[in-house]
């Protein structure tokens, strides 16, 4: 097979594995994950089940593909404030704050991307970990300047990352967030962010 022809099949199985995952998402936020199944998707898009299964071995992988999505949009987001400029201060705070604003208008105002989000979480999967890491790198190279600048105190920087993420984990964790927005007797995601701050000064 000639490169071009190759090229043409990659971009024709890119476009279809595309078009599955767009349904997938689709009919998983408007029925529910648990509601849903390869022959819904399949229906949908005008093709077999057997055609689904020959681009994901599983409605699990489907999810897991259309998780991996999320994340990528919202690690996008981090690299878009995170290093942009401003001190270091005001991007974690920025950070945080656009994290706490997706988490409750994404995730809690459409109950079945929630439930998407709690199976993710409940299943443990490599790829919300990989994200952790990742956005534990974007916030240590911040503090890493922070601490250069002499706007934070001298510390390892992925320890504070870390520690920053743990402490600030209820406003961006679904779970967390669901349990703990709006109630009168927790800290306010100004608050903690700011409490969170403090610590690395």
């Amino acid at each position: 097979m000639s490169e071009v022809a190759e090229t043409t099949v990659d971009l024709a199985r890119q476009e279809t594995v595309t078009r599955i995952l767009d349904s997938a998402d689709r009919l998983f936020r408007h029925y529910g994950y648990a509601k849903t199944n390869v022959a819904d998707i399949a229906r949908d898009l005008g093709m077999s089940p057997a055609n689904i299964y020959r681009f994901f071995a599983s409605k699990v992988e489907i999810h897991q593909a259309i998780c991996g999505r999320m994340l990528a949009a919202v690690y996008q987001m981090a690299c878009e404030i995170l290093r942009a400029e401003g001190s270091a201060s005001d991007r974690l705070r920025r950070f945080i704050h656009a994290q706490h604003q997706l988490t409750v208008e994404t995730m809690l105002d459409q109950e079945k991307v929630h439930e998407m989000v709690i199976v993710a979480l409940e299943r443990d999967w490599h790829v919300i970990e990989k994200h952790i890491d990742r956005l534990n790198d974007l916030m240590a190279e911040v503090i890493a300047e922070g601490i250069a600048t002499g706007e934070f105190s001298k510390q390892d920087p992925q320890i504070a990352a870390r520690c920053f993420g743990a402490a600030t984990a209820t406003l961006c964790h679904p779970q967390m967030v669901s349990q703990c927005v709006n109630k009168p007797n927790r800290a306010t995601y100004e608050e903690l962010t700011e409490y969170a701050l403090r610590a690395l000064k």
